[in-house]
């Protein structure tokens, strides 16, 4: 039996959560366990009701779940910061989800934007460090609306939090790196950082990374890539990443550039990790207001959310079933996953994963 805390959010989300459910569901009883699901309203309808964001009570409740399924969190009348940062941010930090993990895999059947790439070619795992850098909050204003107003905002960085989130990427690279799977003939763990200008920073980074890879995963190839250089190989050649390790600044930049060459924010999924404790899953792209209550928007992103919730819960038959519905649907059902131009609806979709998944 898995407690999860569900979480439709605002816009579209509720549509894609529903799907996810849907398909969670299927593959409960198909596998052989229980999932006790609990939903809660928190998004911007709340936020406009009562001011309220996340109240710290919440997280206290959220701490006896299992994992958190997450919708989408945005609306458009609210201000852009006040949802993500009192939902999302508070949220990771306060459930101390230190790691964000970002598959970028290209299923069969979807439209790249890159020419000559295919599934072989993008097919890479992005482990985000999720707590620190400029997301903390440390900095702030003097002479706020003079001519000669400052503002400061501080990236922040451990060694607690940078060896965490490397031990956490050098063990994913060993369990499921490119030769783990069969797909290359080594696993790769490369750290993507800028230590030509971020010089205290990203030293402390890669001191670690070649340190902690040298004493404790000596089987584990490391590389180092600056992060302008990572850009333009993710355009060029993606096919040479296999686990690429950073952190929260950059990794929340390339693993937008990573959806798009997946095929698209339609797809893309992700999970906020604590290894030791509560986990939130979520759909890469917004809440898409403007596509709210037509039936018509991706629900694959947030599936493909839901069956990483299993694979990290130690589910992975039933996350790898969920995955290869999936790609079965991509390949030889949707016609795009652009919303409305699916060839199917919202929920046929959701059906079409579910009833692969029951076989």
């Amino acid at each position: 039996m898995y407690k999860i805390a569900v979480m439709p959010g605002d816009g579209t989300g509720p549509e894609v959560t529903a799907e996810a459910v849907k398909v969670l569901k299927t593959a409960a009883t198909k596998f052989g366990f229980q999932v006790d699901l609990t939903e809660f309203d928190f998004g911007g309808e709340r936020y406009k009701r009562t001011g309220e964001t996340l109240p710290d009570s919440a997280v206290e409740e959220l701490r006896k779940f299992d994992a958190i399924l997450l919708g989408a969190i945005g609306h458009p009348d609210v201000a852009p910061g006040i949802l993500e940062k009192g939902i999302l941010l508070k949220a990771r930090f306060a459930l101390d989800q230190y790691i964000n993990l970002r598959p970028v895999r290209l299923y069969p059947g979807v439209e790249c934007p890159l020419k000559n790439k295919g599934p072989n070619e993008i097919d890479y795992v992005v482990v985000r460090e999720n707590t620190g850098d400029a997301y903390t909050g440390t900095g702030g204003f003097t002479m706020k609306g003079t001519p000669h107003e400052v503002a400061v905002q501080t990236a922040v960085y451990s060694r607690h939090q940078v060896d965490r989130c490397l031990r956490y990427a050098f063990e994913y690279a060993r369990k499921h790196g490119k030769k783990a799977r069969g797909k290359g003939d080594k696993n790769t763990l490369a750290l993507c950082g800028k230590t030509n200008v971020l010089t205290y920073i990203y030293d402390l980074w890669e001191r670690a990374f070649h340190e902690i890879g040298k004493a404790e995963y000596p089987d584990i190839t490391r590389e180092y890539y600056h992060v302008d250089a990572t850009c333009m190989w993710m355009v060029k050649n993606p096919e040479w990443f296999d686990v690429i390790v950073t952190g929260n600044l950059f990794g929340d930049i390339i693993t937008d550039l990573g959806a798009i060459t997946q095929g698209g924010m339609g797809i893309a999924a992700g999970g906020n990790i604590n290894p030791e404790g509560v986990s939130m899953f979520e759909p890469i792209g917004g809440s898409a207001p403007k596509y709210t209550g037509k039936g018509v928007i991706n629900p694959l992103a947030a599936i493909c959310s839901a069956q990483m919730m299993l694979a990290t819960l130690g589910q992975e038959k039933a996350a790898d079933t969920i995955e290869k519905a999936v790609m079965y649907v991509t390949a030889n059902k949707l016609k795009s996953l652009a919303a409305g131009k699916m060839g199917y609806s919202t929920s046929q979709v959701g059906d079409l994963v579910a009833e692969k998944v029951a076989g």
